[in-house]
């Protein structure tokens, strides 16, 4: 027993010493999209429904690089697990030109078809107008955001994730700077309104590529570009990202008809989801971010040590800090979930639902302290398709099949919305668990090294 706990207290320490640079990044990434809202906000309601609705579009190159992230990472831990520093850099540089690639259209339907994308949607013209504008420019840095979450994954991957977080930090530090100068013209700079939020997000991710490329090219990190040569890394890249960009997507696109769910409610309802859902993004999202990228760097290059034992052992203890650490965040989200609301709204019957979404995110801490890391765990080996599996049954399941059988057929109200999505979370945890304990993650993670292993004699 007490090598046990010698054996988790280590991991734990190893965890901290990683997550929390990566929580910083992700405390400043969402800062930045909670700094665009209010400045849009200063401008008018149909500057913040556009860009509201243009941000559904812009998941899409968000997704492609969280995916393609996801297959850096997985190669990069493995391989720098076993020592093979040439076939990781092969694989990432190959991971930045697909990347790249796949930006480049987005920037040809942002100039073409952007403002009928958000007319599409309903939109009245005065936010067609300028969510046209905003998702364009947005669009038009889609290959520097896809590269950037590349990189940053990449790097995280060999247990860097200092590099990371300088760069990516810088990056929205200045986002929330160009987006209050341009977006309000404060000083000498112009006053663009929505076109200066656009032009600020574009002007950040661009140097944040550019500047993790350059990293990547100095000595102060231990990755390398250098040309790629195997297919079958190219085959592993794309099979283990494409489960993870369907699993972002699969929730994105599922938000269109669990809002329209929502309004039935009224508007106010709708309202209080979405503030619900910032606060726990805000407050517990940096935490099971950072766990789940731990967890894949830590399983990853574990089992490129050649240790399946011990990832699988690494990939537990990390989920039982997550539970701990989440618990006590859903705590803070459940008992002071009405004066948090009150800062972002000072409507009663929207604080009131508000604080009633926000009790039920601080429930379901728990299913994110397991889900995350295990999820993250499994990525790390290379399996994708457990989460994704376990992630779209649950949201079509009971996000949006319970919540609409029994708040709206049956008629018990906005108690089976609440309750639908304390089941679907609780659904994500049960399904990567059962993956992780009874899948043969480390068989087929042990197969793909094997593999590149081959391609690179």
């Amino acid at each position: 027993m007490a090598d046990v706990r010698k054996r988790v207290l280590a991991i734990w320490r190893r965890t901290l010493s990683l997550s929390w640079p990566i929580a910083v990044q992700q405390t400043l990434n969402t800062l930045m999209r909670t700094v665009d809202v209010v400045v849009t906000g200063l401008f008018s309601p149909a500057a913040v429904a556009a860009v509201g609705l243009a941000d559904l579009y812009a998941q899409i190159p968000l997704r492609a690089g969280l995916g393609l992230g996801t297959g850096a990472i997985a190669l990069s831990s493995q391989d720098t697990g076993r020592g093979d520093e040439a076939t990781r850099n092969r694989a990432i540089t190959q991971a930045f030109l697909i990347g790249f690639l796949i930006g480049l259209p987005l920037i040809v339907v942002g100039l073409t078809i952007s403002p009928w994308l958000i007319q599409v949607l309903g939109a009245e013209p005065a936010v067609v107008r300028q969510g046209g504008q905003y998702l364009a420019i947005v669009f038009a840095a889609a290959p520097m955001r896809i590269v950037g979450l590349v990189a940053s994954r990449s790097l995280q991957g060999t247990g860097d994730t200092r590099t990371p977080m300088l760069v990516n930090g810088s990056a929205n530090l200045l986002n929330i700077g160009a987006t209050v100068g341009l977006g309000l013209g404060v000083g000498p700079l112009p006053n663009l309104a929505i076109v200066g939020v656009g032009v600020a997000t574009a002007v950040s991710r661009t140097f944040e590529a550019a500047a993790m490329s350059l990293a990547i090219r100095s000595r102060r990190t231990d990755l390398s570009f250098a040309r790629p040569r195997s297919l079958t890394v190219t085959r592993q890249l794309v099979s283990v990202s494409l489960p993870t960009f369907a699993e972002g997507m699969s929730t994105s696109l599922a938000n269109f008809p669990f809002n329209a769910l929502l309004l039935t409610f009224g508007t106010e309802v709708n309202a209080a989801y979405h503030i619900g859902r910032r606060i726990y993004q805000q407050v517990s999202g940096p935490l099971y971010r950072s766990y789940s990228t731990v967890a894949s760097i830590v399983v990853g290059q574990t089992l490129g040590e050649g240790d399946p034992e011990g990832a699988r052992f690494s990939g537990l203890a990390i989920t039982a800090l997550g539970v701990l650490t989440l618990g006590v965040a859903g705590g803070v989200l459940f008992f002071g979930a009405e004066p948090i609301a009150r800062v972002f709204t000072s409507d009663a019957a929207t604080l009131g639902y508000a604080a009633d979404f926000t009790r039920v995110f601080g429930v379901s801490m728990l299913s994110f302290g397991v889900f995350s890391p295990i999820a993250g765990s499994l990525r790390g080996a290379g399996d994708t398709r457990t989460p994704f599996y376990a992630r779209l049954s649950g949201t079509l399941g009971f996000t949006l099949g319970f919540s609409y059988l029994f708040g709206v057929v049956l008629d018990y109200g906005l108690w089976g919305v609440y309750v639908g999505l304390g089941l679907s979370y609780a659904w994500w945890a049960v399904g990567v668990a059962a993956g992780f304990w009874w899948g043969d993650w480390a068989e087929k993670a042990g197969e793909m090294m094997a593999e590149r292993a081959e391609a690179s004699d």
